[in-house]
C-alpha cells in the first residue's frame, strides 16, 4: 500500500484511507462518500466526495465559459497543446500504468498498455489537428462557390467504464479537443483515482498554456451524474461507453431533446475456426481474447465456432493452454489473469455458470472461485470453458468474466450465420488460411461487427482505426479514421461573387 501511495504523490495526488487531496477543484463534491478498493488485495486505496447538482452544474458552466476561448485557438495550436499532454503522459506512463493495474485489477503489462494508447491518441489527435478537412463542391449557378467547414460543438459529455478507466476517456478527449471542445468528464465510480491522476496532469498542461482549466472538468459520482449529462441540452455530444441497458438509457435521454449521443456498449464477440486455421497462431490469439482483463473487455472473445473437423483438436489445445494460465496479483511478472472488478462481478461470473449448467452447456474446462491467502480480496476467478449451443439464453447475453463458450458447425455459411446470430455487433475474427473463407468473412454477407479481423483475435483494437460496433453495441464510432466528425458540426458555406441572384433548381423570382 506505501508503494501505490508513494505513486500517488508522484501523480499529484496526496491520499490517504480517510480521503484524497490535490490542490484542485475540478474533481472535489459535496456527495456522497466514493471509496476506492482494489480487487487485487481488498484495501481501501482512498475516498473522495462524489457530485451534487450544484457541483455538476458549476463544472458545465466553467466548461462553457473555457469553450468560447478554446474554440478561437487555432487547430494546430490545440493540437500542439494535446502533443505537450502525451509528453506528460510520458513521463509517468509507469506510475499511471501501476495505478491503472492496482485500481482495476488488469496486469501490469496491460495497465501500462493502457498509457500508451492514451499516448499514442495524443499523437494521432495532433496529426489530426492539420487535417481536419471538409470538401469543396461546384455549384450549378454561375459565380458561385459552394464548400463544407467543420465547427466544435461545444461541451462534450464522457461517460467512461471502469475496464478501461483512462484510455477509451482518452480517445474521446483527445479528439474533442483538438476539434474545439471542452470536456465534462463523469469516470467510473469504481476506478475514480485514475481519472483524478490524469486530470491532474491535464490540468498542468492546460495550465502551462495559459488555458482555462474548464477545458477538462471531472464531475465524480454514479449513476445520477451520467443522467444530468444525458438530459442537460448544454451538452453538445454525450459519448458513452458501458453495458447495453445504460447505454439504451442514455441514448434515450438524449434523443427526446435531439441531442448527438455516441455509444460504445456491450460485446459478445466470436472467432471462427477454419480447418485451414493454423492453429499454432489461433490458440494464442483464443486465449488472450477470452482470458485477457479477466474477460472484462468489451472486445474479449465470449465464443468460438469451430468446425467439427477439428473440434476436439481445438478443445484439447485449449485445455492445455488453459492449464499453463497464472493467476493471481497482476502487479507481479508472469501473471496472466487477475481479478475481476468486485465481489458483484464474480456473483455475475456464478450467475452465468449456474445458468450454463442449468440450459445444458458442459464444462471444458471447470469454473472456479479462488481461495486462499493470494486471493483474499474475493475477486478471483477461474477461466472456464463451456461447451453450448448459441440459441443459449446465457450465451446471447454478455458476462463480463472469462467464460468462453465452444460451438461447432460444419458449414462456412452456419459458422457466419452463428457468429452474427446475437444482438450485440462488436469485434469478430476468423482464423483460416483459406482466402475465399477470409474474404467471405469480411464481404457484406459475413460479419456484422463492426470489427472484423482475420488470424488475429478479436480484442487489441490499434487507434488508427475506428472503433466501434453495430446493433446493440450503439453503432457509435471513436478513436482513429474520421471518427472525429462525430465531435463537430457540418456547415455547408454557398458564396455569390457575382452581380446576380440566379437560383438553382433553374427557379425563377423576378421583382424589381
Amino acid at each position: 500500500m506505501k508503494e501505490i501511495h508513494d505513486i500517488l504523490g508522484k501523480l499529484g495526488i496526496a491520499a490517504s484511507n480517510n480521503g484524497v487531496s490535490t490542490g484542485q477543484t475540478s474533481w472535489q463534491g459535496g456527495g456522497a462518500l466514493l471509496e476506492s478498493f482494489s480487487p487485487v488485495d481488498g484495501l481501501k486505496i482512498a475516498a473522495l466526495t462524489g457530485s451534487v447538482k450544484t457541483d455538476y452544474d458549476r463544472a458545465v458552466e466553467t466548461a462553457t465559459l473555457a469553450f468560447k476561448k478554446w474554440r478561437s485557438i487555432p487547430a494546430p495550436k490545440r493540437g500542439e497543446i494535446v502533443r505537450q499532454m502525451g509528453a506528460k503522459l510520458r513521463e509517468r506512463k509507469h506510475e499511471l500504468g501501476t495505478l491503472v493495474s492496482y485500481e482495476m485489477g488488469k496486469s501490469l503489462q496491460e495497465g501500462l498498455g493502457e498509457v500508451q494508447e492514451m499516448i499514442d491518441i495524443c499523437d494521432f489527435a495532433t496529426g489530426l489537428s492539420r487535417q481536419l478537412y471538409g470538401l469543396t463542391m461546384h455549384s450549378e449557378r454561375p459565380q458561385h462557390r459552394m464548400y463544407e467547414q467543420w465547427h466544435p460543438l461545444g461541451v462534450t459529455g464522457i461517460i467512461s467504464a471502469f475496464n478501461f478507466p483512462v484510455a477509451v476517456w482518452s480517445w474521446n478527449a483527445m479528439i474533442a479537443w483538438v476539434c474545439g471542445n471542452v470536456c465534462v468528464w463523469k469516470p467510473s465510480e469504481k476506478t475514480p483515482l485514475t481519472a483524478i491522476a490524469c486530470q491532474h496532469i491535464i490540468q498542468q498542461v492546460l495550465k502551462d498554456n495559459e488555458v482555462p482549466e474548464g477545458v477538462s472538468c471531472i464531475v465524480s459520482g454514479g449513476r445520477e451524474v451520467g443522467e444530468w449529462l444525458a438530459n442537460d441540452p448544454r451538452i453538445g455530444l454525450v459519448s458513452a461507453t458501458g453495458s447495453i441497458p445504460m447505454g439504451r438509457s442514455v441514448g434515450e435521454a438524449v434523443a427526446r431533446r435531439l441531442g448527438k449521443s455516441l455509444l460504445e456498449l456491450g460485446g459478445n464477440n466470436a472467432i471462427i475456426v477454419t480447418p485451414t486455421a493454423d492453429l499454432k497462431v489461433a490458440v494464442p490469439g483464443i486465449v488472450f481474447g477470452a482470458v485477457g482483463t479477466a474477460g472484462q473487455r468489451c472486445t474479449s472473445t465470449r465464443r468460438l465456432i469451430v468446425h467439427e473437423s477439428i473440434f476436439e483438436e481445438v478443445k484439447a489445445r485449449l485445455k492445455k493452454a488453459y492449464g499453463q494460465l497464472k493467476i493471481g496479483n497482476p502487479l507481479v511478472e508472469g501473471i496472466h489473469v487477475g481479478p475481476l472488478i468486485d465481489r458483484p462481478a464474480v456473483t455475475q461470473y456464478e450467475n452465468a455458470v449456474a445458468e450454463i449448467r442449468k440450459s445444458g452447456g458442459r464444462f471444458v474446462v471447470e469454473p472456479a472461485v479462488l481461495t486462499g491467502e493470494e486471493y483474499a480480496s474475493g475477486c478471483y476467478v477461474a477461466p472456464c470453458i463451456a461447451e453450448v449451443e448459441n440459441h443459449f439464453a446465457i450465451v446471447q447475453h454478455e458476462t463480463f468474466a472469462p467464460i468462453l463458450y465452444m460451438i461447432p458447425y460444419s458449414e462456412p455459411d452456419e459458422a457466419i450465420a452463428l457468429q452474427n446470430d446475437v444482438p450485440q455487433g462488436l469485434s469478430s475474427a476468423i482464423f483460416t488460411n483459406d482466402l475465399r473463407d477470409a474474404e467471405r468473412f469480411l464481404s457484406h454477407a459475413g460479419s456484422d461487427c463492426g470489427i472484423a479481423n482475420v488470424n488475429i483475435g478479436t480484442s487489441g483494437a490499434e487507434i488508427g482505426g475506428a472503433f466501434g460496433g453495430e446493433k446493440e453495441t450503439g453503432g457509435g464510432r471513436e478513436s482513429g479514421s474520421d471518427a472525429w466528425k462525430a465531435y463537430m458540426r457540418r456547415q455547408t458555406n454557398t458564396i455569390n461573387y457575382g452581380t446576380a441572384l440566379p437560383l438553382a433548381q433553374g427557379i425563377k423570382f423576378e421583382i424589381e
